[in-house]
């Protein structure tokens, strides 16, 4: 007879029939002979395998399993490729070549990225994300990541008028913050839910304007400043100033509260101990 191992999971109703009692499968005993085959029955019999949506991912790839291999006997037998068992069915039919290959979607991202602003190529990469299915987004990603967070860099260097700032960990995970946004407008889906790493959006307040601002600065400019205008201070400008000096260089702390009437210099005094 035909072994079961032969057959794909569509095919198995054309020779076996779903036995309710036993919960098994048996050889059918009506239809037309299968030739060199003694005692075996074929029919036109249809069986039922569901459609699945590809936003239901293991689903999905489970179904696409069971169309294209032959006589799986268990679930992890279905994610088993050349003796490695694969730890998702999707990763199972990647290995098997079943799905679409990705060049297209690199195409249209390195077209994108020639022309277009970042903020519509963040666009393009989440509607790819939520409509298309890439098998290896995380690898599009990696490869257009720059491209995609260019304004944000462009903005960390003008707010701290440093133009050496560079790519970090944080300013790609302002861009997934972005593009997360906006897969879930289009799908109602996390970056989890389409297979990529969640951003960190708490690690992304680093980026605060004033300490930025405040680590980035020209000392000798500051000196400059500094030595022009001290002598301009008043005798009790001079003793705050020197109180507050002194307990920094000495680290013995302190609160030091600094208060007199509008337009006596407060902001001055207060720029110069900056």
């Amino acid at each position: 007879m035909i072994p079961a191992s032969t057959l794909l999971y569509s095919e198995v109703p054309t020779y076996f029939a779903w036995n309710t009692s036993t919960r098994k499968f048996q050889r059918r005993k009506h239809g037309r002979a299968v030739q060199e085959h003694l005692n075996l029955y074929s029919t036109d019999a249809l069986g039922r395998l569901y459609t699945v949506h590809p936003n239901n991912a293991e689903c999905f790839y489970l179904r696409l399993l069971l169309i294209n291999v032959r006589g799986p006997t268990s679930f992890q037998e279905l994610k088993t490729v050349n003796g490695h068992v694969c730890a998702t069915f999707r990763e199972a039919c990647q290995k098997l070549n079943l799905l679409e290959n990705d060049a297209h979607w690199d195409i249209s991202l390195a077209d994108a990225s020639n022309t277009a602003q970042p903020q519509q190529i963040r666009t393009l990469f989440s509607n790819i994300l939520t409509t298309c299915f890439p098998a290896n987004l995380k690898d599009l990603w990696g490869k257009y990541k720059d491209y995609m967070s260019e304004d944000i860099l462009h903005r960390m260097r003008r707010i701290n008028a440093n133009p050496y700032i560079q790519f970090t960990s944080n300013i790609y995970s302002e861009a997934l913050i972005l593009i997360k946004d906006v897969c879930l407008t289009i799908a109602n889906k996390s970056l989890t839910e389409l297979g990529m790493s969640a951003p960190n959006r708490y690690g992304n307040d680093i980026f605060d304007r004033d300490i930025q601002r405040e680590t980035h600065f020209d000392v000798n400019e500051l000196q400059t400043f500094a030595g022009i205008n001290l002598p301009k201070l008043v005798l009790e400008q001079r003793t705050a100033y020197d109180t507050i000096i002194n307990a920094i260089s000495n680290k013995s702390c302190g609160l030091y509260f600094l208060d007199t009437p509008g337009s006596t210099g407060k902001t001055f005094l207060i720029s110069i101990i900056l």
